[in-house]
């Protein structure tokens, strides 16, 4: 029988599995294509995490549900519902607490660092349907049906994360081929590594503190332009020449990409600052960030 259930192998839920089977804690890893790594304590399972009956049979018995899994990114808005709607009525009826990997989209457009007090107002339809993601589990909490949190993190850092930067910038530049950067690339902006967005899942559900969001510590808050130097300077690179893709660059793209095309309306997330301020998860869940110097070394190598 697992202590654990995690929704998704992508980068931050393989981590999240790995994260508590070195401790010890039985896993079980729910994916379309049973994938993740290969631990003694991690069972991987093919399942479709939107049948219900069968993520609620698999969660059984289970401590924790971790919600880790995304829908492609140009289906959010058709898709992500009736995930978002699965995973969480399986923890309602397996009686397991439900933690919820989240990011800034649901905050909409702000000006200075982002707390976790900072009411949700999206403007774009991804927030809306993370905002609502957020608010139905938030009222499944408030009704006394499960305990919730949430935990939100900025754009990813780490192997095989998916994120603008990588798709557009680190994985270009590390392969040797034309790159870009996505909006203003001399405006600061946090960077989560998905080891730290994994230990920090671990800690909002060993926390006992329910019905709240919580942040990821930044690897760091520098700029994209410097952020792609310190990675070509890790890789032993030359920095390539990084043209910036506004508004109109993205729309031209996106008639033949459709994830590009989605990247038009979170344009301002990368034109303007976008700050994650984590004090609270630093102070009351002792986690921090890990230093970016490491996390280069692995985007380098691969692992």
């Amino acid at each position: 029988m697992p202590t654990h259930v995690v929704v998704g192998s992508g980068a931050t839920g393989s981590a999240l599995a790995r994260l508590l089977a070195d401790s010890g804690e039985v896993v079980r890893l729910v994916s379309r294509r049973g994938s993740g790594p290969e631990h003694p304590l991690v069972h991987r399972v093919a399942a479709d995490a939107t049948d219900t009956h069968r993520l609620a049979e698999l969660t059984r018995g289970a401590r924790t549900l971790y919600q880790c899994a995304m829908p492609p990114y140009d289906r959010w808005p058709e898709l992500f519902p009736t995930l978002g709607a699965a995973v969480l009525t399986a923890a309602e009826r397996s009686g397991a607490d439900y933690v919820m990997l989240g990011n800034v989209y649901g905050y909409g457009p702000a000006d200075g660092p982002l707390t976790e007090d900072r009411p949700l107002a999206p403007t774009t339809a991804k927030g809306r349907v993370r905002a609502e993601l957020w608010q139905r589990a938030l009222d499944a909490h408030t009704a006394g049906r499960v305990r919730v949190a949430e935990v939100r993190a900025a754009d990813f850092l780490g192997p095989g994360a998916l994120s603008p930067f990588s798709l557009l910038t680190a994985g270009p530049l590390l392969a040797g081929v034309p790159a870009a950067h996505l909006g203003d690339p001399t405006t600061p902006h946090s960077w989560t590594y998905t080891g730290d967005a994994a230990r920090t899942l671990r800690a909002a559900a060993d926390s006992e503190t329910w019905g709240r969001a919580w942040h990821v510590p930044s690897t760091s808050h520098a700029p994209a332009a410097e952020l792609a130097a310190q990675l070509a300077r890790a890789a032993g690179r030359p920095l390539p020449e990084l043209p910036a893709l506004d508004r109109a660059a993205l729309a031209g793209l996106g008639r033949t990409d459709p994830v590009v095309a989605e990247l038009v309306e979170m344009l301002y997330l990368y034109d303007r600052p976008a700050l994650l301020d984590a004090t609270d998860t630093e102070r009351r869940l002792g986690v921090s960030a890990t230093p970016l110097r490491q996390v280069l070394a692995e985007l380098t190598t691969g692992c």
